[in-house]
């Protein structure tokens, strides 16, 4: 049986611009919030492949791209679609409770 998810408030959705990564601190966890293609995302805010922040790339098509290396990550899987990286990283469930941001750090499955 696992625990019930905590939901923490990463940031206001008014922060928040269409396809630029928002990075957070959630319990020391870095976390990259993105709102694309009308949907909010959250994702483990380090590269699989080099410790670099992900916030810092480009997002497009559902997929944020690290700026160092150009792996591309999945927003809703958190799996690469490209090399240099091979492991995935993990994603946040998200909930939208006016305008706040919530994440919970239980990883989706």
């Amino acid at each position: 049986m696992t625990a019930p998810s905590t939901f923490l408030r990463a940031c206001g959705l008014s922060e928040l611009e269409e396809g630029t990564p928002k990075r957070v601190e959630l319990d020391g966890t870095p976390v990259s919030v993105v709102q694309t293609e009308g949907e909010v995302f959250a994702i483990y805010d380090i590269c699989s492949h080099a410790n670099v922040s992900l916030s810092e790339g480009e997002v497009e098509d559902c997929q944020i791209e690290c700026w160092l290396h150009g792996s591309s990550f999945d927003l809703r899987t958190g799996k690469p679609s490209g090399l240099p990286a091979t492991r995935p990283v993990p994603v946040y469930p998200v909930k939208i409770e006016g305008d706040d941001v919530l994440v919970s750090l239980t990883q989706e499955s």
